[in-house]
């Protein structure tokens, strides 16, 4: 079953008939909270239900919004993909510290005491930076 039609169904299907966009966002942050909740609980089946109803309620939500399903997904790809390209790796090597952004190196600094690893670790945690240990 392709996208579109799968959101048809579940448009068709559904349980509430709101078009008012605040409310169906709404419906969706429930399940999502009731998903998390659950597996909080430990309860991994009931949270896994949840998020069923959680993915219905997206579909719901962007046909209530007109988002087109399939470039939705084709733009979440693309944007996955240049996220990934973008890699900040954080290099600690004994008593320096090196910056690589897409695999060229473009900073570092000298390390002298433990509190300067600890910051560095900081700033490597902040930026979202790939930690290595060499």
């Amino acid at each position: 079953m392709d996208m579109k039609q799968a959101m048809q169904l579940i448009w068709e299907n559904r349980k509430y008939t709101t078009d008012d966009p605040k409310e169906v966002i709404s419906h969706l942050n429930e399940e999502v909270a009731e998903s998390l909740k659950a597996l909080l609980k430990g309860d991994n089946d009931k949270a896994k239900g949840e998020l069923e109803d959680a993915l219905s309620c997206i579909m719901i939500a962007m046909k209530v919004l007109d988002v087109d399903i399939d470039d939705a997904v084709q733009r979440q790809i693309t944007q996955m993909k240049s996220k990934n390209k973008h890699s900040k790796i954080m290099i600690f090597k004994k008593d320096k510290v090196e910056i690589y952004v897409n695999d060229v190196l473009t900073g570092g600094w000298s390390i002298w005491s433990e509190e300067d690893i600890k910051e560095a670790q900081k700033i490597a945690k902040e930026f979202g930076c790939i930690i290595i240990n060499s």
